[in-house]
């Protein structure tokens, strides 16, 4: 139930969909009524937001400290046994890995990329991929296989990979990661994933009752030079601003529903 009304919320309240809802019942209140005021209210709102969030660094500004939670967290040292590495999914694209025989990937590549260099750093660490199919309106297609395929053919012992294909999102990764693998108290396990989701993982990770050091990757922005620095198109500012709105919304929703205990969560 969570996850279907997640889904449902985040598809009319991210900041691009307000934009056009905004956009279209403005022009729909001039056309079809008297309420002028109201109409030209809607439409300005909505042409307001689209220009603020695609020119202005309003996207940097949530997105940032995000990304600064767990920048400084310092891994253990090559000596030190770690005994597996978790890539959480969302850098894979099933759909196109079903019809093209290969494995596609996003924006978000660094997870596996970085996992695949942690991953030769401890050669004796398993390396656990977990993700499923998301989506409500589009169905994807599960990429648990062609990851796996990957990680063998980058020279990855089979023996050594751990695939957790069901989990549609961070909480069912926590959850199903925590049954496979059955992690042991002193056990040293790394979490990767993109640097601004990372706080929400981490929480929902400790509230599973597994423990994980953060590895964050994939970071958006440099430092606060990007507070000040404008967007050069209007989609790649509207993406940022879904971007850090979107996580934002997850960590309160997260903590009112009790999957994590803090709604900040950071390095201990």
């Amino acid at each position: 139930m969570f996850y279907v009304a997640s889904k449902v919320f985040w598809l009319f309240a991210q900041p691009s969909s307000l934009c056009a809802m905004a956009l279209v019942a403005g022009f729909l209140v001039l056309a079809l009524t008297r309420l002028r005021r109201l109409g030209f209210s809607l439409a300005f709102g909505g042409l307001t937001l689209l220009l603020a969030g695609g020119f202005l660094p309003i996207g940097n500004y949530l997105v940032l400290p995000l990304e600064q939670r767990f920048a400084n967290e310092q891994l253990p040292t090559a000596a030190q046994p770690v005994a597996g590495i978790i890539i959480l999914g969302g850098f894979e694209d099933g759909w196109v890995s079903a019809g093209r025989e290969g494995l596609a990937i996003n924006e978000a590549a660094e997870r596996l990329t970085e996992g695949v260099r942690l991953a030769r750093r401890w050669p004796q660490a398993k390396v656990v991929f977990t993700g499923g199919v998301g989506g409500l309106i589009v169905r994807g297609t599960d990429a648990a296989g062609p990851v796996g395929k990957y990680l063998e053919d980058v020279g990855i012992a089979r023996d050594r990979i751990k695939l957790e294909p069901r989990a549609r999102n961070t909480q069912e990764n926590a959850t199903f990661a925590k049954d496979l693998l059955k992690p042991r108290s002193g056990q040293r396990w790394l979490l990767v994933t993109s640097a601004y989701h990372m706080p929400r993982s981490i929480g929902v990770f400790r509230a599973a009752g597994f423990g994980v050091i953060a590895a964050p990757v994939d970071y958006r922005t440099r430092d606060s030079r990007d507070l000040v620095r404008m967007f050069s198109s209007i989609p790649a500012g509207l993406e940022r601003f879904d971007l850090g709105v979107r996580e934002w919304i997850g960590l309160i929703g997260y903590r009112l529903t009790g999957r994590t205990k803090t709604l900040f969560p950071g390095p201990k």
